[in-house]
């Protein structure tokens, strides 16, 4: 058995350090977000509405990897990193019951994932170098595939065309296409707006969530044909400094609930009523999931260096939205296309409206 890439050494320490500090003897990962994570970005769904194919039980001797026999052959030869033990059950097996398929997991106290959930964000929390530079080319990539798709839209072109090309645009560029939203000027007004037959008129917003090596790039971006609204353009700019308040109040160390109030001052200290942040989720840290966890109200994580978050306020007729890293010098925009105009809030470029 080979030993580990230097990327999952460190994370195979900082799981060991949760077991540490919750006294058990193993945890067994089954999670989408902790399974990818610990396999070096992995594919390890058939569906994407499914739950993994592998499971993952870390204890202080090794890594016990579990598939369906079925799935054992394309995931050894495709997917999976070298230096696991890997055992099989029969495709209407169960991979949640260790004890099942490895006899050692008998005598260990084995936590279940849910038990050390913040742990595990925490210790995910914090991308390797490697893992940041992934990601930043995946959301770059993110950002292009909706700024061809939308550059070649007009006012006729379907939602569901136009849908159709933002993810035939993200396969393209071997990412997983998890959401992928679009209204035209007649239903600017949904949150989560799934595509439909309807045109997309004079105004459009397009959002979408991209998977690959398990990484989630979120980006938002609008259009419009013709001449800006004043409205709308006032609202975007405020929308926006909605935003910068939300990332000029990011630190390292901060906990991440104490940014719930930076969200509900900023709507209405912008001219919005105070009640909106109410209406739509606003973001969190992202990375192994799309949010990872969402800002609520009593969430116990911390905001950690190195970091990764979406931050998406909206209100009606105008959102924000990009994946963007805290580093030591602040908050970079990683889901970048040096194509699509910027506006520039509080020394950072965000997407303006593109105009047709």
């Amino acid at each position: 058995m080979s030993a580990p890439s230097p990327e999952r050494a460190e994370k195979r320490r900082r799981v060991l350090r949760v077991l540490d500090e919750h006294g058990v003897d193993a945890v067994l990962l089954q999670s989408q977000p902790a399974v990818s994570w610990y396999l070096d970005g992995a594919r390890v769904h058939v569906s994407l509405a499914g739950p993994p194919v592998v499971a993952v039980l870390v204890h202080r001797d090794g890594d016990e990897l579990v598939t369906p026999a079925n799935e054992s052959a394309r995931l050894v030869a495709e997917e999976l990193p070298a230096g696991l033990r890997r055992h099989e059950v029969p495709w209407h097996g169960s991979l949640t019951a260790p004890e099942d398929w490895w006899p050692g997991a008998r005598a260990l106290a084995v936590a279940s994932e849910d038990r050390v959930a913040a742990p595990l964000r925490a210790a995910r929390a914090s991308l390797l170098p490697g893992e940041a530079l992934r990601y930043e080319q995946l959301c770059r990539d993110a950002a292009a595939v909706l700024t061809d798709a939308l550059a070649r839209a007009t006012p006729r072109t379907t939602e569901r065309e136009l849908a159709a090309e933002l993810t035939a645009g993200l396969v393209r560029v071997g990412a997983e296409p998890l959401v992928v939203l679009c209204s035209g000027a007649d239903r600017l007004l949904h949150r989560h707006p799934l595509p439909t037959t309807g045109p997309l008129g004079r105004r459009v917003m397009a959002v979408v969530c991209g998977r690959r090596g398990g990484l989630i790039a979120n980006v938002t971006r609008w259009v419009r044909f013709g001449p800006a609204d004043p409205a709308e353009a006032d609202a975007h700019a405020r929308i926006a400094e909605v935003e910068a308040d939300v990332l000029d109040a990011l630190r390292p160390g901060l906990p991440l609930a104490d940014l719930l109030p930076v969200v509900r001052g900023a709507y209405p200290r912008h001219g919005f009523g105070a009640e909106e942040w109410t209406r739509h989720h606003q973001g969190g840290p992202a990375g192994y999931a799309g949010r990872d966890p969402r800002l609520a109200p009593g969430v116990p994580d911390l905001v950690h260096e190195h970091q990764a978050f979406t931050w998406n306020p909206s209100a009606p007729g105008t959102k924000i939205e990009d994946t963007v890293l805290l580093g030591p010098d602040g908050v970079r925009t990683l889901s970048v296309d040096p194509r699509w105009p910027v506006q520039r809030v509080r020394g950072r470029d965000r997407p303006a409206e593109l105009e047709r």
